[in-house]
């Protein structure tokens, strides 16, 4: 493990991916340790691919408190904690730095302690050094907390809490705290130090009084299968949260996932990345969320339940699969900015909206993303820019949003996109695009389930599109399409789709309207102005 000053290393995002292939591994020595790092480079590196670590590096902050060093130790020299209600004993090379005080057990000291066993009305603590770094292993233990924090880190440089491989362990707060001072903890596990989770075991966090898993600097997501409840938020950093691999569900009241730093004079922090792994997202507010950037460059990230889906100033998509489903806005590039002053992008042919575009930014450049939105499907108070990937948008079917709502310039330069929704707010492709696109319009609205075909003059089919609900407009770009021919539009026929896209036969189906890509008769809308939702 890394032991080095407050003062953060920083390291590139394929430095954070290249811990992917340790971050399950359990307990080695210094030298198998090695072997290991150098057996799993290739491995960990395929991670960021197609050019995507120069992208992320240069879209949000790089430092992090993780390092591959983490993930092994000596195992000769852990110290056994057994935790047991009034019985709680220690063991081991650091047997005098756990104090038990009832059944508040706490650790003074940094090393590596295995836990283990129940506490039904308890709570582990770390009060190490501000230079420490503690490994916690759980090995099949359970901490219930009767009057607060289930795991409460008031001080250390770092923690990490590993899953041992085949355990299932269970971390619950109170439903009420006995200290509710504004600078209190208020989630099932909450640190003051930077945080890792890590390991192959399972870990069940219920957040019982307000959030699920907290920090108040860094934290890293580097494996583990985690599942969230919580009342309020479920995960959430501070200066940066990353998820780098494992499976990860939360379910909350408030916000899913977020890093929340947005002091002004630390701008490169309050930033989230998902760099691999599994994330599905429950959330009664917003599903996942950053306070400067957003990025996702693998892995899948779903939010099933939400306002906004995703949301962030600066939302950078380069990889992996994205599915996302909101009562507002699907991704909302949106919220705090630098920079409130920027042009005006009234109406005009090619894209943009009415409102005056800020110091935000929507970049989609590879994966996967679907998106069933009640509010705007893609919303930016500043530009976006699609240039590669593939984007399914099925937006409002009410005329106050749009499937598309761009503030400044839409910029589509590759990938494939369909964009559905109503008509009242129909945003295009910009002048500033180099890839065609079609507008297409229906007097009378798509049902839900209605195949649509667009071919070409030779007959052939360019794409097949299924709607997921009513929709009155289609926006779709593809590096298929000839900018000034014609191309028809057909419903009926079959169709073999994707989340709503993909390939089918026109056969038996019947032609509905026709356009000329490159030619659009709608652009700009409403917007969401600067700042606002």
């Amino acid at each position: 493990m890394a032991f080095f000053s407050r003062t953060r290393r920083a390291t590139s995002v394929a430095a954070l991916a290249l811990a992917l292939a340790l971050a399950g591994c359990s307990a080695q020595t210094a030298s198998t340790t090695a072997d290991t790092s150098v057996s799993s480079s290739s491995a960990a590196t395929s991670v960021v691919t197609g050019g995507t670590t120069a992208e992320l590096a240069s879209s949000i902050a790089e430092s992090t408190h993780f390092d591959a060093d983490d993930l092994s130790w000596d195992a000769a020299k852990e110290t056994t904690v057994t935790l047991a209600d009034g019985a709680t004993t220690a063991s081991g090379t650091n047997a005098d730095a756990v104090s038990v005080d009832g059944d508040t057990v706490t650790i003074t000291a940094g090393g590596t302690y295995r836990v283990s066993g129940t506490l039904d009305a308890g709570s582990l603590v770390v009060a190490a050094g501000e230079e420490d770094v503690v490994r916690i292993i759980l090995d099949n233990a359970t901490v219930t907390s009767s009057s607060g924090s289930a795991v409460n880190i008031l001080s250390a440089n770092e923690v990490l809490l590993f899953l041992a491989d085949g355990t299932s362990n269970t971390l619950s707060d109170a439903q009420s705290y006995a200290d509710t001072g504004t600078d209190a903890a208020n989630a099932a596990v909450y640190s003051l130090a930077d945080l890792t989770i890590a390991g192959t075991g399972t870990l069940a966090v219920n957040g019982n009084y307000n959030d699920g898993i907290v920090t108040k600097d860094g934290l890293v997501l580097a494996a583990g299968n985690v599942t969230v409840k919580a009342v309020d938020d479920g995960i959430k950093g501070k200066d940066y949260t990353v998820l780098l691999d494992g499976n990860y569900s939360v379910t909350a009241g408030g916000d899913g996932v977020k890093a929340t730093n947005d002091t002004e004079t630390e701008t490169d922090r309050g930033w989230l990345l998902i760099a691999g792994g599994t994330l599905n997202v429950a959330a009664g507010d917003d599903g996942i969320k950053a306070a400067t950037t957003l990025t996702i460059s693998d892995g899948a990230a779903t939010v099933s339940t939400s306002e906004e889906g995703l949301e962030a100033p600066h939302i950078a998509i380069s990889g992996g699969a994205v599915t996302v489903t909101s009562n507002d806005d699907g991704l909302n590039a949106a919220g705090a900015s630098t920079d409130t002053a920027a042009s005006s992008q009234q109406g005009g042919m090619g894209g943009g909206g009415m409102d005056t575009a800020g110091d935000f930014s929507l970049d989609i450049s590879g994966g996967t993303v679907t998106v069933n939105a009640e509010g705007d499907g893609l919303d930016s108070n500043g530009n976006a820019t699609i240039s590669g990937g593939t984007v399914v948008v099925n937006g409002p079917t009410s005329n106050g949003n749009g499937s598309l709502d761009v503030n400044g310039d839409l910029t589509v330069t590759g990938g494939t996109i369909a964009a559905a929704g109503s008509s009242g707010m129909v945003v295009t492709p910009s002048e500033t695009s180099s890839q065609s696109g079609l507008q297409l319009s229906f007097d009378t609205p798509l049902a839900a389930g209605t195949t649509v075909h667009i071919v070409d003059s030779s007959g052939a089919v360019v794409a097949t599109f299924v709607t997921a609900k009513e929709a009155a407009s289609i926006v779709f770009s593809s590096p298929e399409l000839k900018d000034g021919e014609q191309y028809s539009v057909l419903s009926g026929g079959t169709a073999e789709v994707t989340a709503g896209l993909g390939a089918g036969s026109a056969t038996g189906a019947t032609e509905i309207t026709t356009a000329v890509a490159g030619e659009y008769t709608s652009s700009g809308g409403m917007g969401g102005g600067p700042g606002m939702r």
